[in-house]
């Protein structure tokens, strides 16, 4: 999994670097043009990264509590907490009647771990230990810096896009060649895209790495296999409140898609599909010894 998301970030890299050159053949000011747009997508993530969990706390409408507010989802996160040799995350609940859950923070030491009122009805003990177990190895791993860096990127090469775009609607761009312009907004179409799409298959990628060392962790594959059947079932944009509902841009942090069924946030899946999760989950299981179904 490490050489799949460095390979990813290798592709993102060298994406920026072909945009960057496709830009330098027609603008003025080719290098002065990348350094702009990446001091500008460098502070915008920084600022994301560095404040993540008050962001994401606030646009899910997150609630911290303390153990004696809800004692069950307390322990069980300092359980598996302790099995993962971290300080006790901070925990949340949202107010929502779809079972989900995500983890946010920088790293160990600023990590929330939150739960919705839907999922402490619907899934057993074993199986909400499961679900913080995934939760936990997003945090032991530092999923949101890694986030981050590859937002850093695809969001330096989509501010290119952008501003080549618009130089070259108005008539800005240094040479007049035609087929130079139509080239150049094609790459500045395209380039971003594809950029996202990496993007994308990151978040992916680390919500594999997090079923299968949640499984490890809590030893509980079975039951990690079936909270996720049972959330995938019930997540859906309808269940949430117009005014409750989480901002889009959290959508990768929950451990299921929260806004299931909106056409545009589906578009493009932040992670994988319901039966690799379980094939991977299955074959991690199989190294543990136990049978799951």
């Amino acid at each position: 999994m490490l050489a799949r998301t460095m390979l990813l970030f290798t592709t993102l890299t060298l994406l920026l670097m072909l945009f960057g050159f496709v830009v330098g053949l027609f603008l003025g000011d080719p290098l002065g043009f990348m350094l702009l747009g990446l001091i500008f997508a460098a502070v915008i993530n920084f600022a994301s990264y560095a404040w993540s969990d008050k962001f994401v706390l606030w646009s899910t409408h997150t609630k911290l509590i303390k153990e004696q507010e809800n004692p069950q989802l307390y322990s069980i996160v300092r359980n598996v907490a302790q099995r993962a040799n971290i300080p006790m995350p901070r925990v949340g609940i949202v107010d929502s009647p779809q079972p989900n859950a995500f983890a946010t923070g920088r790293g160990p030491d600023k990590a929330v771990v939150a739960a919705t009122t839907g999922i402490l009805r619907t899934l057993t003990p074993g199986e909400l230990e499961a679900v913080i177990g995934h939760e936990i190895s997003h945090v032991t791993h530092r999923d949101v810096l890694v986030a981050s860096i590859a937002a850093t990127i695809a969001g330096t090469i989509s501010f290119l896009g952008q501003m080549v775009l618009w130089n070259s609607f108005f008539g800005g761009t240094g040479r007049k060649n035609n087929n130079g312009i139509y080239l150049l907004i094609i790459a500045a179409i395209l380039i971003p895209i594809g950029a996202m799409l990496i993007q994308l298959g990151i978040s992916r990628s680390r919500e594999s790495f997090a079923d299968e060392e949640g499984a490890r962790l809590t030893q509980k594959p079975q039951e990690l296999i079936n909270a996720l059947r049972k959330i995938s079932a019930r997540a859906s944009a309808s269940q949430w409140k117009q005014q409750n509902a989480p901002s889009p841009s959290t959508s990768s942090l929950w451990i299921v898609n929260p806004l299931k069924g909106s056409s545009w946030t589906e578009m493009f899946s932040t992670h994988p599909k319901l039966e690799k999760r379980i094939a991977n989950i299955s074959k991690v299981a199989r190294e543990m010894g136990i049978m799951v179904s």
